[in-house]
């Protein structure tokens, strides 16, 4: 009997990457990302949807490679 080694699938050029981290600026308060909870760049005043610069960098991996 010969062990076999786990293949692993090949990368995806569409597989999103970590996305660069970003500190807030100091003034605040901040809306939190509706998909993670950090903090984004925009005040809790900000109507609709809030992304997080992580997530909204990933969002437009996705939408990008969506079609």
């Amino acid at each position: 009997m010969t062990e076999s080694t786990p293949v692993s699938a090949p990368a995806s050029y569409c597989a999103p990457e970590p996305g660069p981290q970003h500190e807030p600026a100091a003034e605040g308060p901040f809306a939190a990302c509706v998909l993670c909870q950090e903090p984004t760049e925009y005040p809790e005043s900000a109507k609709g949807i809030t992304l997080c610069p992580v997530c909204e960098w990933q969002e437009a991996q996705r939408t990008a490679c969506s079609g």
